[in-house]
């Protein structure tokens, strides 16, 4: 591949891994708007259901059986109970904590990759890897920090959130040698879709407004086409080339909290954010170095 073209993929990569953010930015806000009034498995199965369909919708007509192959059923099944993990611990992280806070928070997750293959994988951190780690925990412990009154235990969710999000993460990256990206997505929605069916007999509640099934079947567009956006992008650029921009997804729900809640992140906030930010985009240089 000549240079040209290989800087016309990686600015194509960049281009779809922001719009995966936003996405993702728009995923979470919405999440936080109907959180209090829809029940969690209710809610995560819209979503699941709405991501099936979708990607059913437009993978099956081009890939047909083929999209069901698979080499790793248990590792499908073992990648979908951590997704739909996540998706209720999320959920349930953004009734209690603003969603451009609880985002930042969640761009740990690449600091907490790499202490997880430390001590799963056995991979060699240096010392300044270790040291970003503790500093991205500390600007989490900033944003979520207690508040007077306002503190609830559950503030504490994004942070068992990240550590499943790591695990989903880790699960990924070695199904990736073997499994097709389609394939994965396909039955990472399948199989949130079954688990959460399973338990929707005893979460069931009407909703009268129509404009909560509405927005709650938005969660499931938002999150299909961001994942799918993520995984376009890696096919054109590296993740050591993409994960910087990642960190664009903060200044999205940042915005949407701001536009929708009318929320603004006080100074130690902030400065939490910073922090991470700053210990983020330092491991994403370390790994590349």
């Amino acid at each position: 591949m000549s240079d040209q073209a290989a800087t016309q993929h990686s600015v194509l990569g960049i281009a779809l891994v922001i719009g995966a953010t936003l996405c993702f930015a728009l995923l979470d806000t919405t999440s936080q708007f109907v959180g209090p009034v829809v029940p969690v498995v209710m809610a995560v199965w819209l979503r699941y259901l709405t991501q099936t369909v979708m990607t059913t919708a437009l993978l099956m007509p081009q890939r047909r059986g083929s999209l069901l192959h698979t080499r790793a059923p248990g590792w499908h099944l073992g990648r979908g109970v951590l997704m739909v993990g996540s998706s209720v611990a999320a959920f349930i992280s953004l009734r209690h904590v603003p969603v451009g806070e609880f985002t930042a928070i969640m761009m740990l997750v690449p600091l907490v990759v790499t202490l997880l293959a430390a001590l799963m994988l056995r991979e060699r951190v240096s010392a300044l890897s270790w040291t970003l780690v503790a500093g991205g925990l500390v600007g989490a412990l900033i944003v979520i920090r207690p508040k007077g009154s306002d503190f609830h235990g559950a503030m504490l969710m994004p942070l068992l959130l990240v550590l499943v999000n790591a695990a989903y993460q880790i699960v990924t990256s070695r199904m990736v040698r073997t499994e097709d990206p389609g394939t994965m997505h396909f039955y990472t929605g399948l199989l949130g879709l079954v688990c959460c069916s399973l338990a929707l007999p005893w979460a069931w509640a009407p909703m009268a407004d129509w404009r909560l099934w509405v927005l709650a079947g938005l969660m499931g567009v938002f999150g299909s086409i961001g994942h799918y956006l993520l995984i376009q992008a890696y096919h054109h650029a590296p993740a050591s080339r993409l994960t910087p921009y990642m960190y664009a997804q903060i200044a999205f729900a940042t915005l949407a909290g701001w536009w929708v809640f009318g929320h603004t992140p006080d100074a130690w906030s902030m400065a939490g954010i910073a922090l991470i930010a700053l210990c983020g985009g330092l491991g994403v240089r370390v790994r590349r170095g």
